[in-house]
C-alpha cells in the first residue's frame, strides 16, 4: 500500500484553527435534512436553444408552475402554466412538452408501481388556447404525444390506447392485455428493473405508425409478498418475477398503422431480449436492439416498413454487453454507438448501413456519459474519466476524433446539461471539498458565464462541525492499484490505535470511491469518526471505470474476487500502526450486504463484525436479467452460484453479525434474509437481525431511516467501539 496519500482534499473554511468546530453531527440532523444541498430541478431546454423551463413548486400555496428562463441572463421570462390557474388541478408533479412545444402533458395523482413505473391522472394543456383536457378518467401509464401533438398514446391495464385530441375519440390498439399474463406497451418487472425501461412503445417520425413490445409472461413464475398494513388481515401482492434460470417473458415486436388500424409483427428471428426500440430519422425505418439470454451477443436491426428487416451491427463479448441509451441518429441516419469492444467504453460513428466510419474517442479511459452531437459545429459532447477514474470531466471532440477539448476546469465530478442547440450548457460540479455548484457555461470553450446555484451556506454550516477530510489514495491488492478513501477522527493521533469500519458495494461496474460531495452516509461516517473510528472504502475488482477487463474479471464468479479484495485490503490496513487489527468491521447494502456477509464468513480471522442490509444471500433467488448477465444460469454454472453463496458456509461465522431486511422488498426478496437466518440457526450461530414491515429495498419513510441508522450505530459501538473492549480481540492475534 502507498504510505503517502496522493492528495488530501480539505474543506474550504475548515483550515483556520480559529473557526468553531465543536458541533457534533447527529443522526436526527442527517435524516432530518439538515445537510440537504440546494440544487436545480430537472430542466427542459426549449427548441430555440436560448431558453429553458423548470418545474417549480410553491410550498406555501401548494401549487406547481412551469416557468421559462433565459439561458444568457438566467432571468425568468414567463410562467407558461400554473396549477393555481387551472380548474380541477391542485398541482402537478411532472410535465412533458410536445415536439413542437405547443402542448404539455401534466401529471397528477401519481402513484408508484415499482422502481420506475407510475400510474397517474394526466392532462393535456394547450399553451396557446390555455385549454385543459383530461386524457382518461382512469389512471394510466406513459402518455406520449404523437410527433404533431394531435394524439396521445398510453397504456391502461396492459393495453395500448391512442386518443385523438382533435375529435376527442380514443382507439384501443390491443385487446389481449391481462394482469400477470400479457402486457402491451410497457415492460414487465425485470425489464423495468434491469434494462431501466418502462415505456415499450414509440412513434415514428411522422406519427403514421406506432411500434410496441408485447410481453407474454404466462410462463414466468409468480412471486408473492405479504403486506401487513394496518388492517385485521394482511393482504398479498402477487407479481411475475423470473429468478435466475427460470422462464422469462416471451417478447415480440409489432407495428401499428394508424390509418388502416392494422397491426403487423416484426420478424426478429429468435429474439430473446428486446431491451431498446427507437425509430430512426427515416419515417419508415425502426431500429431494434436484440440480445441473447447470456447478454453477450447484441444485434442492431433496422426494420424498414417497405423493405423488411436486416442486421446493421452485431457485437459479441466473452463476458457480457451493457445496454445504454446512447444510440443517436444523425440527419443522414448515420448513428452514434458506444461500445467496450477495444477494452474501454468509447464512442463510435457508423453509417446508416452499419459500416464503421470512425472511432470517435479512444484511449485507456472510459466515456461515462454521452451528451449529444451538434450538427453545426460537428462536435460530439461527452463525459469521461480521462482525468482519473474518481473524477468526471466534460469534453468536446470533432466527429472525426480530432480537436478534443476539455470543457470543465475544476477537478471533481462535472456533469453537463446542454441547451437544445448546444450553444450553452449548465455544469453541475462537486468534489469531496466543495458541495454542488451549478453554472452556465459557453459550449464553445467551457468558459463560465455565470453562477446559477451554490451551496456556500451549507459549506459555512458544515465548517462548524467536527468534519474530517476524505483522503483519497490507492492500495495495492492482489496485483491491482485499487481506489480507496479514508476518514480519520478529527483529533487523529498516529500513535494511537483505532477500530476500522469499512464500507463497500462492489457490484459490477459500480463505484463508491469518487471525488464528489457528501451524501447522507458520508455524514454518518463523519459522525462515526467523531466517535473514534477510522472509516475506509475500497473499490475492488469488478467495479467500474477502469476498463472492461478489470470490471469483467468477476464474470461467472460473483462474490469471489471482490471478497478476496476486501479481506486483503482489511488485512493490509490492519498492519498500519494506528489500526487495531482486532477491531475491523464491514458493512454494505444490497450487493454490499452480500459482500459484507461473505467477508465476515470467509474473512473470519480479519473481520470481527459485519452489517448486511437487504443482502442477496444466493444468486439463485435473484432475477434473470441481472444475475445471468454476470453468472449465466444456475443450470450452467452451479458452482459459481453455490461456492460464493454465504448459505453454503454459515458455520464460518465467528464475529458479530447484524442482518436487516424490509419485508416488502420486491427487488431483493426478504427470502434471502430468511434463508440466511435459518442457515445460521441450524449452524447454531448467534446473530442479530431486524425486519422492517412492508418496507421495500430502500427501507425508508417516516422515522424508519433514523431508527435503522440508530440501530446500526449502536451495534457498531457495542461490537467495534470502546464498549467492545478486548473480548472479541482476545481470540485473535494482533497483526
Amino acid at each position: 500500500m502507498k504510505r503517502h496519500y496522493t492528495f488530501i482534499l480539505l474543506f474550504v473554511g475548515l483550515i483556520s484553527l480559529t473557526t468553531a468546530q465543536n458541533q457534533k453531527i447527529t443522526l436526527e440532523e442527517i435524516w432530518g435534512g439538515a445537510f440537504r444541498t440546494e440544487g436545480m430541478d430537472v430542466l427542459h431546454s426549449m427548441k430555440n436553444g436560448k431558453q429553458y423551463t423548470v418545474l417549480n413548486f410553491d410550498r406555501t400555496a401548494k401549487s406547481s408552475s412551469i416557468d421559462k428562463y433565459n439561458y444568457q441572463t438566467l432571468e425568468k421570462v414567463e410562467t407558461i402554466v400554473s396549477s393555481s390557474n387551472l380548474d380541477g388541478i391542485d398541482n402537478f408533479s411532472s410535465y412533458t412538452f410536445s415536439k413542437d412545444e405547443s402542448k404539455l402533458i401534466l401529471a397528477t395523482n401519481v402513484e408508484p408501481i415499482f422502481r420506475r413505473s407510475r400510474l397517474g391522472k394526466y392532462y393535456v394543456y394547450d399553451i396557446a388556447s390555455k385549454e385543459l383536457k383530461l386524457i382518461s378518467e382512469d389512471k394510466i401509464q406513459e402518455p406520449t404525444f404523437s410527433p404533431d401533438a394531435s394524439k396521445v398514446a398510453y397504456v391502461f391495464k396492459n393495453n395500448i390506447y391512442i386518443k385523438d385530441l382533435k375529435n376527442n375519440t380514443t382507439v384501443q390498439v390491443t385487446t389481449d392485455g391481462e394482469k400477470n399474463k400479457i402486457i402491451n406497451g410497457v415492460t414487465d418487472w425485470v425489464y423495468e428493473e434491469e434494462f431501466s425501461l418502462v415505456r415499450a412503445f414509440d412513434w415514428n417520425k411522422t406519427g403514421t405508425h406506432l411500434t410496441f413490445i408485447r410481453f407474454d409472461e404466462s410462463k414466468v413464475p409468480e412471486f408473492s409478498m405479504d403486506i401487513y398494513g394496518e388492517t385485521l388481515y394482511p393482504t398479498e401482492q402477487v407479481f411475475k418475477y423470473p429468478k435466475a434460470g427460470e422462464d422469462n417473458s416471451e417478447v415480440s415486436l409489432f407495428t401499428y398503422e394508424l390509418g388502416s388500424k392494422k397491426t403487423q409483427k416484426v420478424d426478429l428471428g429468435e429474439a430473446y431480449y428486446i431491451p431498446r426500440i427507437q425509430w430512426t430519422n427515416n419515417e419508415d425505418v425502426l431500429s431494434v436492439q436484440v440480445m441473447n439470454r447470456h447478454q453477450n451477443d447484441i444485434k442492431l436491426y433496422f426494420h424498414n416498413l417497405k423493405k423488411g428487416t436486416n442486421v446493421v451491427l452485431h457485437e459479441t463479448d466473452k463476458a457480457y454487453i451493457d445496454i445504454t441509451d446512447n444510440l443517436t441518429f444523425l440527419n443522414d441516419n448515420s448513428f452514434i454507438w458506444t461500445s467496450e469492444k477495444d477494452g474501454f467504453n468509447h464512442i463510435y460513428h457508423y453509417s446508416k448501413e452499419g459500416k464503421l466510419l470512425n472511432q470517435v474517442t479512444k484511449g485507456p479511459w472510459e466515456v461515462t456519459n454521452y451528451y449529444g452531437y451538434d450538427e453545426k459545429t460537428n462536435r460530439v459532447f461527452y463525459q469521461s474519466v480521462e482525468n482519473g477514474s474518481i473524477n468526471r470531466d466534460v469534453y468536446a471532440v470533432k466527429l472525426n476524433g480530432k480537436d478534443k477539448e476539455r470543457l470543465s476546469s475544476e477537478e471533481g465530478t462535472n456533469n453537463a446539461t446542454f441547451s437544445a442547440d448546444f450553444s450553452y450548457y449548465i455544469n453541475s460540479f462537486s468534489s469531496a471539498s466543495m458541495p454542488n455548484r451549478y453554472t452556465l457555461n459557453d459550449s464553445k470553450n467551457g468558459k463560465e458565464i455565470k453562477e446559477i446555484v451554490n451551496n456556500d451556506a451549507l459549506l459555512k454550516k458544515v465548517s462548524s462541525y467536527e468534519i474530517s477530510p476524505k483522503e483519497f489514495t490507492t492500495i495495492n491488492i492482489n496485483g491491482n492499484e485499487l481506489n480507496m478513501w479514508m476518514i480519520k477522527p478529527k483529533d487523529f493521533d498516529p500513535n494511537k490505535e483505532y477500530p476500522l469500519f469499512m464500507y463497500q458495494y462492489s457490484g459490477p461496474g459500480s463505484q463508491q470511491v469518487s471525488n464528489r460531495w457528501m451524501g447522507a452516509n458520508d455524514y454518518w461516517y463523519q459522525m462515526l469518526a467523531e466517535k473514534g473510528y477510522v472509516i475506509a472504502c475500497v473499490d475492488g475488482r469488478g467495479t467500474g471505470f477502469k476498463g472492461a477487463d478489470f470490471k469483467k474479471v468477476t464474470y461467472k464468479e460473483l462474490g469471489k474476487y471482490e471478497v478476496e479484495d476486501q479481506i486483503a485490503a482489511a488485512k493490509k490496513l490492519g498492519e498500519l500502526p494506528y489500526i487495531d487489527a482486532n477491531r475491523i468491521g464491514i458493512w454494505g447494502w444490497s450487493y454490499g450486504g452480500f459482500m459484507s456477509t461473505n467477508s465476515i464468513l470467509k474473512g473470519n480471522d480479519v473481520f470481527s463484525m459485519a452489517i448486511a442490509v437487504a443482502p442477496v444471500t444466493s444468486w439463485r433467488f435473484y432475477d434473470t436479467v441481472y444475475t445471468e448477465r454476470y453468472m449465466q444460469t444456475p443450470q450452467e454454472n452451479a458452482s459459481g452460484y453455490d461456492e460464493n453463496s454465504p448459505l453454503s458456509y454459515p458455520e464460518l461465522l465467528k464475529g458479530d453479525y447484524l442482518l436487516i431486511h424490509g419485508s416488502g422488498d420486491d427487488n431483493v426478496h426478504v427470502q434471502n434474509t430468511m434463508r440466511m437466518a435459518e442457515a445460521l440457526i441450524q449452524a447454531n450461530k448467534q446473530f442479530d437481525w431486524a425486519i422492517y414491515p412492508d418496507n421495500n429495498h430502500g427501507i425508508y419513510g417516516g422515522n424508519t431511516r433514523l431508527q435503522l441508522y440508530t440501530k446500526m450505530t449502536n451495534f457498531i459501538d457495542e461490537h467495534l467501539g470502546d464498549k467492545a473492549g478486548d473480548v472479541q480481540g482476545s481470540e485473535k492475534i494482533k497483526k
